[in-house]
């Protein structure tokens, strides 16, 4: 196959490259000596990353994102399961339309969106920052959770619940038992992608942060342009050590093929 289509294969391999060669870089630069960010790194030490995890303003931000990243995944998910339910089983009227709706953050700028929570909810009515932040980053991860959990019931078989309550069941012990294992895929690849999309998120988060309320990225982000250490360093190659561990855990237990398999049906 890589004979019959070389220039595929070249844009695959160039593509590998660009994306992996920079993060090889960070992850080299986190355990260098040197007090700046330089490249090929001189030594080896582990300091950074000591001076990554008690860092003060990192853990705080930390907490901040893995609260609302767990909490706006959750919400979608509550809002985003019944939507697609209703959108792909149910008898609703303009159900394209209603889709196209809870698909709109994937076209709307976040900037866009960030300016006008930020212009209508904490400057028109006061709103706290947090729940604004947390509002926001619901309204992002909404397409996930629909589109993600509509492959998986449009990859369901709808008469096994039929079956059942045909056998007596009622439809919520119905669903209960057959409908949600089924879409057990799909609900946990939503949840996997909300929560990294959350997490890593940054133009929503650097409109709608306050001085109590930043997420680690922006931190990140803020630190990286008042200091010039590999500390950033070291706490990327965390971020990306966490990454790989979850990415793990995921192939554990369901697979990406599964998990992933039924978006592009």
């Amino acid at each position: 196959m890589n004979d019959r289509r070389p220039v595929a294969t070249a844009l695959a391999v160039a593509g590998y490259i660009v994306m992996i060669v920079p993060i090889l870089f960070i992850v080299a630069v986190a355990f260098t000596e040197a007090r700046t960010l330089k490249f090929p790194p001189e030594g080896f030490t582990l300091k950074w990353f000591g001076s990554a995890l008690s860092y003060e303003p990192f853990i705080g931000a930390l907490v901040t994102s893995t609260q609302i990243a767990i909490l706006a995944t959750v919400l979608a998910l509550l809002v985003g399961i019944p939507a697609t339910l209703a959108i792909h089983r149910g008898k609703l009227p303009g159900k394209g339309f209603i889709e196209g709706l809870f698909l709109s953050p994937l076209i709307v700028p976040e900037l866009v969106v960030g300016l006008a929570l930020f212009q209508q909810l904490i400057v028109t009515f006061r709103v706290d920052n947090w729940p604004v932040l947390l509002i926001g980053h619901t309204a992002l991860l909404l397409p996930y959770a629909v589109r993600v959990t509509g492959a998986a019931v449009a990859g369901a078989d709808p008469y096994m619940e039929e079956a059942a309550r045909g056998l007596g069941a009622s439809p919520w012990h119905a669903f209960w038992t057959v409908t949600l294992p089924l879409l057990r895929p799909g609900i946990f690849s939503a949840a996997l992608l909300s929560f990294i999309t959350s997490f890593n998120n940054v133009p929503l988060s650097l409109l709608l942060q306050s001085r109590t309320t930043t997420t680690l990225p922006v931190t990140m982000l803020d630190y990286v342009q008042q200091s010039y250490d590999p500390m950033v360093a070291a706490a990327s190659t965390l971020i990306l050590a966490a990454t790989i561990v979850i990415a793990v855990i995921a192939e554990k237990t369901v697979g990406f093929a599964k998990i992933f398999g039924g978006i592009n049906r």
